[in-house]
């Protein structure tokens, strides 16, 4: 109890300091994952977190479902409308061959791991997690457009990498069996997704339709509707485990069929899922600042520094650019859009549950290269945030902003 005191007293503190911390583009990330790194380090270390492998993967499962949920109802409809053209270019375009990038890269760094472990990799450093740079979605100085872009982008694209991280477990896990047949692998990933999209689609459907017509006849009140709606994402996610889907896509799903509903509910209905996500997100970058020091007890490798800042920076920048080459942006909005690709709690849990589905030295090998991506990742692209807001102000203030269109 002791040390859950201590994490709450530490977000107290940060609540406190917030707005001063910005100024130092220190983030929430940024902050718990410091005092997790200070508190549990050592051989005696104040603070020591008994992190059962299976318990933790399920409390960051419950995490990242809460997220994806949250991260689909939050997702502006009209900017979907009006951006439709630069969202398939990033999702359509740029993702695809981020992907590639990240696995070719892993090729060249460790030529000796097995080819689906390098996939499975790529699939566990390429998803984005908008947390460690929130503080750039709300800068105003920033244009409206790209930080829409960037919010919707981030909404959508774990949604979408999950079925294909599934694939390349199952492709794994069937090339190292007797028969090796990829059919198979394929067929139960698409089964997977198959009955994840489609209780997804009941239970937010059903669940949208019910609290509207509730609401709109007025059989309920708002601090009712907030508990049902946190009850979603936790009946999508839990119900698609118990038929054999995959729970992150049916949370995901189940969003996105909720959010028609939810724009006509009060807005505070959809608050309380989205501020006790956050609050589990913080605690766990605390966690995870135990899990740096337990990774890299034992000291770090060239390799993988490198790679987790080539993984960062030039595997998202370069498919960005390329594939918003003719799209009108100056190329400091391109810019802009392929450097802030943070990695976050996605890659936390699909890092975790391949050190539970694959043999102990591949699951540790991408089990620390994700540790390392991520932590770059918070590091760099918070302490950027203030900077590059910085940069827009000072271009709006001299009459050159970017274009907003």
């Amino acid at each position: 109890m002791l040390a859950v005191a201590i994490i709450v007293g530490i977000l107290f503190v940060w609540t406190l300091l917030a707005h001063r911390l910005a100024r130092w583009s220190i983030s929430a990330p940024i902050a718990m994952m410091a005092a997790g790194i200070a508190l549990t380090s050592g051989s005696h270390p104040p603070l020591h977190f008994d992190l059962d492998t299976h318990t933790f993967e399920h409390v960051v499962e419950v995490i990242l479902a809460l997220l994806l949920f949250v991260d689909a109802i939050e997702v502006p409809g009209g900017v979907l409308g009006r951006e439709k053209a630069l969202l398939t270019r990033l999702l359509a375009g740029a993702l695809p061959l981020t992907l590639f990038a990240a696995f070719l890269t892993a090729l060249a760094f460790f030529p000796d791991q097995p080819g689906w472990v390098l996939a499975i990799l790529a699939t566990v450093v390429v998803p984005l997690d908008l947390a460690p740079i929130y503080a750039v979605i709300r800068d105003s100085r920033i244009p409206s457009r790209l930080r829409d872009v960037l919010n919707v982008e981030g909404g959508l694209k774990d949604g979408i990498i999950s079925p294909v991280y599934l694939l390349c477990i199952a492709a794994y896990t069937e090339s190292h069996g007797k028969g090796a047949h990829y059919a198979d692998a394929v067929l139960e990933a698409v089964g997977a997704a198959s009955w994840a999209v489609a209780t997804g689609l009941a239970v937010g459907c059903t669940a949208g339709w019910l609290m509207r017509q509730s609401w709109s006849h007025r059989w309920t009140e708002p601090s009712a509707l907030r508990l049902g709606v946190l009850s979603v994402p936790l009946a999508a996610y839990t119900l698609s485990g118990a038929l054999g889907g995959n729970g992150f896509v049916a949370s995901f799903v189940a969003g996105v069929c909720f959010a028609p509903a939810a724009r006509q509910l009060p807005e505070s209905a959809v608050e309380m899922t989205a501020d006790l996500a956050t609050l589990l997100t913080i605690a766990l970058w605390f966690l995870f600042g135990q899990i740096v020091n337990d990774q890299f007890w034992d000291g770090l490798h060239l390799a993988v520094i490198l790679y987790a800042l080539i993984a960062i920076s030039l595997v998202r920048m370069v498919p960005v650019l390329l594939s918003l080459a003719g799209s009108g942006l100056k190329l400091t909005d391109k810019l802009f859009l392929g450097w802030f690709g943070p990695r976050g709690v996605t890659s936390i849990v699909f890092g975790s549950l391949a050190v539970t589905e694959l043999p102990p030295s591949s699951g540790d090998f991408v089990s620390g290269i994700m540790v390392m991506t991520v932590m770059m990742s918070i590091v760099l692209h918070g302490l950027s945030s203030e900077p590059i807001g910085r940069f827009y102000g000072r271009a709006r203030k001299a009459g050159t902003p970017a274009p907003t269109r």
